[in-house]
């Protein structure tokens, strides 16, 4: 087996300013009692400022006034966990969150399908960039040899038992994650890498140390079994961004809004399905919620059209408050089928498929405003059609050789201007009796005088008068 380890020294930060709408200003996580603030992590801004993990909150202010303090919530990093391990199972179907600030992912029976480990390594980095979150990546034949390697060596690959043994002399002992208090001590004893560690004899080690260092030692060099417990990804997705200012029009959420749905599309991706509902939820102080629900007529995930269908029925719906809180939620996660494409697509690049826009016309015009047709065994051409709100299928042939217009009336007017030119006809309709809407109709295809082509009827036997009832494109 081969384990990959994704750590992520800078998790807690990172979840934080990926969220945020200005991630070059000072920014600190901030922990410890009201009495005691400290500071937690910093960005790079804040560094720049002379402050620094340990420092009071107070002296942080006093050297930053444009300081922006957030509180280092243990809850938020487990959700970017999490988030983080939903994105892995795309890759893997065994993950595990056990060793803390990484993952660890069984890469072996992966190869095959995302190429050699450079390539594979190379998509994993190019993921956690585009989604914001700092890492170092490591390769070994177990996943703790793996987790300590990550800690020293970004990019280090070892496939083999004797590579690994020599790797891990190399470890410092502060980075060996041995239990206890095992590394200081044997940092006192003058003993700073693995090497000399693995040098001592065992059972001297055992009996001052513990049996738990020894087991340790023997999960990385891949003499012992590990256990470890495997990521099972939930069946909904649930997201929240915090804001930290009252937001009071739609077009200062859509900053949050493309993170979520970012976010919404990795998760669909590590489960190969797709979402045709979910629920923008604003929330407001001292008030109910705001629900904004984004229906699709088939499953979708690509980031761009769910951000652009979440926009187009947001900027439809009135801020009733000023907005703390946006979340997301979505449970509807149908399987995913990838539309069929052409080997030689004739469609030009900058155009939109069918699809997409679809979606995009249900999201700005609304949900009735867009429909399908489907057809209906009735000769009346009022009620031959019936509206739809699924995927419309094209319909199967009508078996009438009589033409059709492409725009039917709500109902028939009567047609004035001078008498038009009659094309063809008539073709007699009498049907409805059952049902007290009976008709006796017979249909010409006209032409006026301005050149439009009508459909129109009048009664049977009679010619003159006729009642327009389509115009043929």
């Amino acid at each position: 087996m081969l384990w990959a380890c994704v750590l992520l020294p800078h998790l807690a930060l990172d979840t934080v300013l990926r969220r945020h709408p200005d991630p070059d200003r000072p920014l600190a996580l901030v922990t410890g009692p009201l009495q005691r603030r400290t500071l937690s992590a910093v960005n790079e801004a804040a560094a720049a400022c002379g402050l620094h993990r340990g420092q009071s909150i107070a002296a942080a202010e006093a050297l930053c006034s444009d300081l922006q303090a957030v509180d280092d919530d243990p809850a938020r990093r487990a959700r970017a966990r999490d988030f983080l391990a939903a994105w892995a199972y795309r890759y893997s179907s065994q993950v595990s969150t056990d060793f803390p600030g990484a993952l660890l992912l069984e890469v072996q029976g992966s190869l095959g399908l995302f190429g050699p480990w450079p390539a594979f390594e190379a998509r994993l980095r190019d993921d956690l960039a585009a989604l914001g979150f700092r890492h170092r990546i490591a390769l070994a034949p177990n996943a703790a040899a793996a987790a300590v390697l990550a800690g020293c060596h970004d990019g280090l690959a070892v496939t083999t038992p004797d590579v690994l043994r020599s790797a891990l002399s190399q470890v410092p002992v502060a980075r060996a994650r041995l239990p206890g208090g095992a590394a200081p001590a044997l940092e006192r004893m003058a003993i700073r890498t693995l090497g000399q560690v693995l040098a001592l004899p065992r059972a001297s080690l055992g009996q001052r140390f513990g049996a738990d260092v020894l087991a340790h030692l023997d999960r990385l060099l891949g003499q012992a079994h590990e256990t470890l417990s495997l990521y099972q990804p939930p069946d909904f997705f649930d997201a929240k961004i915090e804001l930290n200012y009252d937001v009071e029009s739609s077009q200062a959420l859509l900053f949050p809004l493309r993170r979520l749905t970012a976010d919404l599309a990795a998760y669909l991706a590590g489960r190969d399905g797709g979402v045709s509902r979910f629920v923008l939820r604003l929330g407001h102080e001292g008030r109910d919620d705001t629900e904004v629900a984004v229906g699709l007529l088939a499953p979708e995930r690509q980031p761009a059209m769910l951000f652009e269908l979440a926009r187009g029925r947001l900027e439809r719906v009135p801020v009733p408050a000023p907005v703390r809180t946006l979340r997301l939620l979505a449970r509807e996660l149908p399987p995913f089928v990838p539309a069929a494409r052409e080997l030689f697509e004739a469609r030009p690049q900058q155009s939109v498929d069918w699809p997409a826009l679809r979606e995009r016309l249900r999201a700005r015009l609304g949900n009735d405003a867009v429909y399908g047709l489907a057809p209906v065994a009735d000769h009346r051409p009022e009620r031959c059609f019936k509206r739809t709100q699924g995927v419309a299928e094209p319909p199967p042939p009508s078996g009438f050789d009589a033409p059709r217009p492409t725009w039917l009336l709500a109902r028939p007017i009567p047609l004035r201007g001078p008498a038009p030119r009659v094309l063809s006809g008539p073709e007699r309709i009498e049907t409805g009796w059952w049902d007290g809407g009976d008709v006796q109709r017979d249909y010409y295809v006209l032409e006026t005088t301005q050149g439009q082509r009508a459909w129109a009827f009048c009664a049977p036997g009679e010619t003159g008068s006729f009642m327009l009832h389509g115009w043929f494109a």
